[in-house]
C-alpha cells in the first residue's frame, strides 16, 4: 500500500496526495472515518482516480477541541500553530487562551499575531496581548492589506520548513494571508473542489497548502469557529496547561491547591503582586469551573 498524506476532508471523501504530489478522492473503509487533515494514511488504488483508505499512521500530534456532546479535530501532525488575531473585530481573549491551551495540551508550539495594526484601535488590543508577551509568547504585530511586503517579511523565516497551522475567528484575515503566502492558492482550492466535484466548501473545511514546490512548507487554513471546548482535559490539568499560572503553582501550601480559595495558594499571591493579569485569572475561573462541572 501507497503512503499518503490527508490534505483535506469533507465527509467520507478525503483528499491525499500521495509521494510524488498527485491528489485523489479516497474513501475509508468500513463505516468508521477517523481521519484528520495532516493525517499520514495507507491507501489502496480503486479506479484510476480514486483510492481506498486502509489505515492511518501514528499521530506525532492532535489539535482538537472538545465540549460536552462532541470532539472537532483540527489537524494532525504540525509542527506549530499560528493563533491570528485582529484589531479589529475586537478578539475574545477567553477563546485565545483556550486555543493555547490546547496547543500546549497536545505539545504544540504556538505565537500569536495581532492583524490589522494600521487601525486606530491598535493601542487597546496590543495591551491586551500584553500578559501574553509578559508569560514568554511571541506576539507578531502584521498589516497584511496595509503593508502586505512587511508583514509577509515577518511570517516567512519563521513558517519556513515547518508545517505551521493557522487558528483564529472568521474577520482576522486568515484567507488575506493564505492568498498572500501562496499566489496560487485560490488554484489549489479549485483542484480540490473540482475533484470533490463541488464548490461549496472551500471555506467550511480544513486545508492544506504547500508554500514551496519541494513541498517543504506547509500552511493549514481552518474555517472560523464561534466557541473552543476543552473538555479533554482535567480541571486540575489546567494550570499546568497555563504558563503564567504554572510559574507560581509550585508555591502553593497544598498540592491538590484549586487557586481558587485555599489559603498559601502562591497563583493569588502572584495575582494580588500583579505578577499574573486579572483577565488571565478571570479565564482561568472560567474553564475551571466549566471542566468541574458534571458531564452526562
Amino acid at each position: 500500500m501507497d503512503l499518503g498524506l490527508v490534505v483535506r476532508g469533507h465527509g467520507r471523501h478525503y483528499i491525499v496526495e500521495d509521494s510524488e504530489g498527485r491528489r485523489r478522492v479516497c474513501h475509508p473503509r468500513g463505516k468508521k472515518s477517523d481521519c484528520v487533515v495532516g493525517d499520514q494514511v495507507r491507501w489502496a488504488e480503486a479506479s484510476s482516480d480514486e483510492g481506498v483508505i486502509e489505515a492511518v499512521e501514528p499521530r506525532r500530534n492532535l489539535l482538537f477541541r472538545q465540549d460536552e456532546w462532541k470532539t472537532k479535530s483540527f489537524a494532525a501532525n504540525l509542527d506549530q500553530l499560528l493563533v491570528l488575531v485582529a484589531v479589529e473585530p475586537v478578539f475574545s481573549e477567553s477563546q485565545l487562551a483556550r486555543a493555547l491551551i490546547a496547543a500546549e495540551s497536545a505539545g504544540i508550539s504556538a505565537r500569536v499575531a495581532l492583524n490589522k495594526t494600521d487601525l486606530p484601535g491598535v493601542a487597546a488590543q496590543r495591551e491586551r496581548l500584553r500578559p501574553y508577551r509578559d508569560m514568554g509568547l511571541t506576539v507578531m504585530e502584521l498589516a497584511l492589506r496595509e503593508d502586505p511586503t512587511a508583514s509577509a517579511a515577518a511570517l516567512v523565516p519563521w513558517l519556513q520548513g515547518k508545517r505551521t497551522f493557522v487558528l483564529g475567528p472568521s474577520g482576522t484575515g486568515k484567507s488575506t494571508l493564505i492568498n498572500l503566502l501562496i499566489p496560487d492558492a485560490q488554484a489549489q482550492v479549485g483542484d480540490i473542489s473540482q475533484a470533490l466535484n463541488s464548490g461549496r466548501h472551500t471555506t467550511t473545511t480544513t486545508q492544506w497548502y504547500w508554500m514551496d514546490a519541494e513541498r517543504g512548507t506547509a500552511l493549514i487554513d481552518s474555517p472560523g469557529f464561534q466557541e473552543f471546548g476543552l473538555r479533554q482535559i482535567e480541571p486540575a490539568q489546567l494550570p499546568q496547561l497555563m504558563p503564567d499560572l504554572r510559574q507560581h503553582a509550585g508555591g502553593c501550601r497544598f498540592y491538590n491547591c484549586t487557586h481558587l480559595h485555599e489559603p498559601g495558594c502562591g497563583v493569588r499571591a502572584a495575582l494580588e503582586a500583579g505578577q499574573i493579569a486579572a483577565s488571565r485569572y478571570r479565564i482561568y475561573g472560567e474553564i475551571f469551573e466549566e471542566l468541574s462541572s458534571k458531564r452526562w
